[in-house]
């Protein structure tokens, strides 16, 4: 079998990393307990209750009055002076993060210290500390300048301000706790070293927006997982950060049809997939009429029609080696019915510039990468291997549509650095083919913005016409 060297190589490297059956694990989580370390006494109540800062509600007659809400909790904790001064010598050092002094209201924080200990200290260096929080472990950049972005970040969850706060007064310092946030993928780190060596300030603000679009994403993506760079036009199947196999792939043409940045789980794999024809081909296109009215021309082509009570006209193009899928796809089910993908047009991988698709993912060599998910995704020694690849290999001979569950799930992360290590580890810069570059560059020369969403509210554009042969 053609997999089988590549397959054995690439499940072995699976078994071997940190000396555990890592294919026998859905992926962990490698965030250290949110709460571990010592905690402080607890944060000071706010000043006014509910009822004083709001004042009596009243209902006149015939009308319906509801409460309001009570004010968030504010965080806060007890800070002494010498807490508050390691706090001041982190943030005075940020800019080696690739942020900026300036936006941790360090003037306030000097002030509040000359008063000595009270409300103003733990108030003012409170603030300054959740600044630096959130900008650490969530990203500076708001979510209006993050353009078709639309993971919601989990460490807000995992590692809650307070929690932070808390560990931070309670023993462990600001420093370190503040230090342990950055990002744990190892091209973080290599951008933090291209920024101190950069002297161009272009190419230093390039970078910090790079190091900040790291911040965005979870903080570890987890021991094993697939992740493409869409500037870059390759996918990497890894495993604790170490690229086990790259692929080219060909991703969205600008414009409506750009690929979003997305974090999903790949659930099974798609052997023999049929595609359903959207009606922006079926109709806008005449692929109805025409499968309809040349039924030879349509089973040559793996094309079948029916027209439905309402007139409408529906096409299924059937598996097979034309079909614009290809032989497999990966099932990762979103609302912008995005996954990846093969596709018959194969020698569009030998070109440069592969922004061509309508959305979706289309990824070379898929038929391996197909067999490499079904096998590491199943096994639970390697001794499975060659039952897993005989299963597949009759279901791919069968010609039959089949979904090939994986009992481990992987996440995929689709992504958009302009300036990355590339698959060879070496720091490339990539060309801003969606133009995202200019909104997240901007907003690091505007005030930072607090109370920042988590959550992005642009539209979701369902990509429905992926598959046109380009």
């Amino acid at each position: 079998m053609v997999f089988r060297t590549f397959l054995l190589g690439a499940a072995a490297g699976v078994m071997l990393v940190g000396g555990t059956a890592m294919a026998q694990q859905a992926p962990q989580d490698l965030l250290p307990p949110a709460a571990s370390g010592p905690r402080s006494t607890p944060a000071p109540q706010p000043s006014q209750t509910v009822d004083q800062a709001f004042g009596d509600i009243k209902a006149q007659p015939g009308e319906v009055v509801q409460a309001l809400p009570p004010p968030p909790k504010p965080i806060l904790a007890r800070w002494k002076p010498a807490q508050a001064r390691e706090l001041v010598s982190f943030a005075e050092g940020i800019a080696a993060e690739g942020l900026d002094p300036k936006d941790y209201k360090l003037a306030e924080l000097r002030a509040a210290m000359a008063a000595g200990e009270g409300e103003a200290l733990d108030t003012a260096a409170s603030l300054t500390f959740q600044y630096l929080v959130e900008d650490l472990r969530d990203g500076r950049t708001p979510m209006d300048d993050r353009r078709q972005w639309f993971v919601v970040d989990p460490d807000p969850d995992r590692m809650p301000t307070q929690v932070l706060l808390d560990r931070a007064v309670g023993g462990e310092g600001a420093a370190k706790v503040l230090a342990s946030l950055n990002p744990v993928n190892p091209d973080y780190a290599r951008l933090k070293a291209e920024l101190a060596a950069a002297t161009d300030p272009a190419r230093r603000k390039l970078v910090r927006a790079n190091m900040d679009r790291w911040r965005w994403l979870p903080q570890a993506l987890g021991r094993h997982y697939l992740v493409t760079n869409i500037p870059e036009q390759k996918l990497r199947l890894t495993v604790n950060n170490r690229i086990i196999k790259s692929y080219r792939t060909i991703v969205g043409k600008p414009g409506r049809t750009a690929t979003p940045q997305l974090a999903e789980m790949v659930e099974a794999v798609i052997y023999n997939p049929t595609w359903t024809v959207p009606q922006s081909i079926v109709k806008g296109e005449g692929l109805g009429a025409k499968v309809l009215g040349n039924p030879g021309w349509a089973r040559a082509a793996g094309y079948k029609g029916t027209k439905g009570a309402n007139g409408a006209i529906y096409v299924v193009q059937q598996p097979g080696p034309g079909n614009s899928l290809g032989l497999m796809k990966l099932d990762m089910p979103n609302e912008h019915a995005i996954f990846l993908h093969d596709t018959p047009a194969r020698g569009l991988f030998a070109q440069d510039n592969r922004a061509l698709s309508h959305g979706c993912i289309r990824v070379e060599n898929a038929r391996e990468l197909a067999m490499t998910m079904s096998m590491l995704g199943n096994m639970k020694t390697k001794e499975d291997i060659p039952a897993i690849q005989a299963e597949v290999s009759e279901i791919t001979a069968s010609g039959e549509y089949t979904r090939y569950a994986l009992t481990n799930q992987w996440p995929v992360y689709l992504t958009y650095f302009t300036m990355a290590s590339d698959v060879d580890g070496q720091m490339r810069s990539f060309a801003d083919i969606y133009g995202r570059d200019a909104p997240v560059l901007a907003s690091f020369d505007q005030p930072r913005q607090a109370n920042r969403a988590r959550k992005t509210d642009e539209a979701v554009v369902e990509i429905v016409d992926d598959l046109k042969t380009t």
